[in-house]
């Protein structure tokens, strides 16, 4: 991916964090079709257009995340662990993520 990168450094992080951005617009997009909420349009898109851009959001972010850090899957793993700590000790905990 970094190959095709036209920017580097700080700007070409905050661009990758945009892209997240666009990728979530995406899935309310489809949503939207799914639904036919969009009176003019109808139905456009599938339940299966919605999960598969769920799954460009999940890719992007952790583009984005590797972005960050080159030890992504460690930094993601941790907090996964966290986040189900914490799911696990019931409703009373709201210590920040």
């Amino acid at each position: 991916m970094d190959a095709g990168r036209v920017h580097d450094g700080l700007d070409g992080l905050l661009l990758r964090v945009l892209k997240l951005s666009e990728e979530v617009g995406e899935v309310a997009q489809a949503v939207i079709g799914a639904t036919g909420q969009n009176p003019r349009k109808g139905v456009t898109h599938t339940w299966d257009d919605v999960r598969s851009e769920l799954c460009d959001v999940i890719i992007t972010a952790l583009v984005a995340l590797r972005t960050l850090t080159p030890d992504a899957q460690a930094v993601f793993t941790a907090h996964l662990a966290r986040v189900a700590e914490r799911s696990l000790c019931g409703a009373g905990d709201h210590r920040s993520t």
